[in-house]
């Protein structure tokens, strides 16, 4: 049941955030802003939200070089957002009966509950708040301004009294409902019933009208909401019919940096019935292949939309292993004339399996661009374009140690490396070819480091699926020491398991590499 107390409880803020993140869609900017944000909130660290803590950590600023006066990301960022929360609860936030805010002259932000008076019809439902404090607001029910009339006075005391008990009656009558609807919900996800699945909150209308809808479902998980290393959301299991849930023992999972999306799983037939507006999705699957099944040769069947997505899949084939991450991608996809995206699993010679399914907006004939950073935490370049953590490898070692480069707008960007002998898988459509772009920094070697030597200190090469793309690669040959030397290479083929396998051997120290972008040559 609902607090009518006025004070938003700790839950419903966070669902609050967590819609308004999702209604941000693809304003990276702003999503990884206002996530930052709420989890300063949420740990009792509301006095760490600053300019200065915001540019370094949100925007990737260096902390050696940022200066107030002359970099206002912060400030200009936070505007942004505060317009475009006014302009959500003038729209399709309007009903929400939790609101937030960050008032001006401030990074913290405010929670109030929607007054439920008919004079708050028509407006943005956001409250005055009477001090900027961080803290949840207490509303008194006649906020509005309408005066209450005297209950000891007469008739007008009758007829207010009536009124108060229909509309008590009313309202009891509301919460029972809803407390039905969550019951029936609830069962549902259990597995209870298998009708129509339910459209969560956050598919409804939590995207701006224009915007396109994100789903991000974690298979046969139940608890609460996670975030990946990218910031993104992910939900408990829902939109779902048949199968059955399972968990995997606690144990490593290779090739991602995310593990929590691996260590849920839905086995058996089922179909997930996602709605989402109308217009261009990139759908991304997920699976492990943990080793556990009887079935020596294990394959199943995906269809998106009734058509055929993978054929005889095999996952540990496709992953080349157990406990080994594996992720396929599908552009264009739309939904179907009911409004959803169906994704269904058929049994072939083994019962399928699916960790986490994503559906983010796409690009039509056109995969959305790959940018990984050989960093721990997303980046946002000058461009505006966002960059992933490291993910996809295996093996090699990551170093946190930043230094100062040259070569680069963004100097922070390459400010790191991975390092070793190591290989990235990085999924993509297979029916499309590929631009690589491989960012390249000496951090060790030569006159400016402390590790001495020059050229000839460090040798390696580089392959995609098989075929060289640099051999005997000596940065301090080409670039010297700490200044970015860029690669780019052009249509490059994926595997048949939409991969493209990047090796990085070494021929005389370790192999390194900083960044590695990887964009759809499609038109």
């Amino acid at each position: 049941m609902p607090d009518v107390s006025g004070l938003a409880s700790v839950e419903e803020e966070r669902a609050e955030l967590q819609a308004v993140i999702e209604a941000l869609g693809r304003s990276s900017r702003l999503a990884q802003l206002l996530h930052y944000i709420g989890e300063k909130y949420f740990a009792g660290q509301s006095d760490q939200l600053s300019e200065y803590t915001i540019a370094i950590e949100v925007f990737g600023r260096s902390k050696a070089a940022f200066d107030a006066s002359e970099d206002a990301i912060a400030r200009v960022e936070a505007h942004r957002l505060r317009k475009r929360l006014t302009e959500f609860y003038k729209g399709p936030g309007r009903d929400h009966p939790i609101q937030m805010a960050v008032p001006p002259g401030s990074y913290v932000p405010t929670f109030t509950r929607r007054s439920a008076s008919p004079g708050a019809s028509g407006s943005s439902g956001l409250q005055e708040h009477a001090a900027v404090t961080g803290a949840r607001s207490t509303l008194h029910p006649d906020a509005e301004g309408v005066s209450s009339p005297d209950l000891n006075a007469g008739p007008l005391a009758s007829k207010s009294g009536w009124r108060r008990f229909v509309l008590f009656t009313g309202l009891s009558f509301a919460l029972f409902c809803v407390l039905v609807i969550a019951i029936v919900v609830f069962f549902r996800a259990r597995g209870r019933a298998r009708g129509a699945a339910e459209i969560p909150p956050a598919l409804q209308s939590s995207a701006p009208e224009t915007a396109q809808t994100t789903a991000r479902i974690l298979a046969g998980y139940s608890g609460a909401p996670r975030t990946d290393s990218a910031g993104h959301i992910w939900g408990a299991d829902q939109l779902f019919h048949g199968g059955g849930p399972w968990r995997l023992p606690d144990s490593p999972i290779a090739r991602t940096s995310d593990p929590f999306l691996f260590q849920y799983w839905r086995m058996g037939d089922s179909t997930y019935n996602i709605p989402l507006r109308a217009g261009v999705y990139e759908a991304h699957l997920y699976f492990l292949n943990t080793g556990t099944s009887s079935e020596s040769y294990s394959t199943f069947t995906v269809r998106i939309n009734g058509n055929l997505a993978l054929s005889g899949f095999d996952i540990n084939s496709d992953a080349m292993g157990d406990d080994i991450a594996d992720e396929r991608i599908f552009r264009d996809i739309s939904p179907a004339a009911d409004g959803m995206v169906h994704i269904s699993f058929a049994s072939e010679r083994g019962a399928p399996q699916i960790n986490a399914i994503e559906v983010v907006p796409g690009i039509p004939h056109k995969q959305l661009p790959i940018r990984l950073v050989m960093q721990r935490t997303p980046y946002t370049d000058h461009k505006g374009q966002h960059w992933q953590p490291d993910n996809y490898y295996l093996n090699g070692h990551l170093s946190d140690q930043r230094y100062e480069i040259d070569g680069s707008p963004d100097p922070d960007l390459f400010a790191t490396e991975r390092y070793g002998h190591f290989n990235y898988a990085i999924p993509v459509d297979v029916r499309d070819r590929y631009t690589l772009i491989l960012h390249f920094v000496e951090f060790y070697f030569g006159n400016q480091t402390g590790g001495g030597g020059g050229v000839g200190s460090r040798i390696f090469k580089v392959m995609c699926n098989g075929e060289t793309l640099l051999d005997n690669f000596d940065i301090y040959k080409e670039a010297g020491s700490r200044h970015v030397l860029t690669k780019t290479f052009y249509h490059l083929k994926p595997s048949a398991q939409g991969k493209l396998n990047l090796t990085f051997e070494p021929i005389v120290n370790n192999a390194t590499v900083s960044g590695i972008e990887v964009l759809d040559e499609s038109q």
